[in-house]
């Protein structure tokens, strides 16, 4: 992750953001990782540099294979989390409020679950906590991990149109503030709406591109 530019703290500085740490004991589940938003850390993002993303594939919870460039043309917010991780638990709820304001042609918040049970890990915890905007997709093998070069869980990527990274946040953050939701309007220009997935034609077929 060195070099991708933090674009945005989860807390002042020097303290740093919460994160599991990959390969380290599970968090406290009493644990109250959502900080302030930090939207006084906006600044630097808006002069990031986009750099080129890996290829990258999950699947969906019927188990079909799903391309991060089957949602070109929109703006990803893309998280990696898992249940197990106590701070990715807490950032949960307002990944999914974001995702109702926010959703539509021309953003996604798109939740990869590393969890390894996959789909019967993480529909029973949508359900248990009342997660309704986000659609599940998983990464059951944790390819990702390797891909993005994350160092903990969560961490947060955001996603241009062109499909480059813009910059990347490890820790939990309070998604739907205010503030935060403020800004994606101003700078990112788009619009509302729910969206669920990549775009598929009116057959049910998912778009590849072309």
């Amino acid at each position: 992750m060195a070099g991708a530019g933090l674009w945005w703290s989860a807390g002042a500085a020097p303290t740093p953001p919460e994160v599991l740490r990959l390969g380290a004991p599970d968090a406290p589940s009493d644990a109250t990782p959502v900080a302030s938003s930090g939207v006084d850390k906006l600044e630097k993002f808006k002069g990031a540099e986009p750099k080129p993303m890996p290829p990258l594939s999950f699947i969906d919870a019927e188990g079909r294979r799903v391309d991060l460039a089957d949602f070109k043309d929109r703006v990803i917010l893309l998280n990696l989390w898992a249940t197990w991780c106590g701070p990715c638990v807490k950032e949960m709820p307002s990944l999914d409020r974001l995702q109702a304001q926010l959703g539509g042609d021309a953003f996604q918040v798109v939740a990869l679950s590393l969890d390894r049970g996959g789909r019967a890990a993480v529909e029973p915890f949508y359900k248990k906590t009342g997660v309704q905007n986000l659609t599940v997709f998983l990464d059951p093998a944790s390819d990702s991990m390797k891909a993005l070069s994350l160092r903990g869980l969560p961490t947060t990527i955001l996603v241009d149109p062109e499909g480059r990274e813009l910059g990347r946040v490890e820790g939990a953050v309070e998604w739907d503030a205010p503030e935060v939701v403020t800004f994606l309007r101003q700078h990112l220009g788009y619009g509302g709406g729910r969206g669920g997935g990549p775009a598929r034609d009116r057959s049910g077929v998912m778009k590849t591109g072309g």
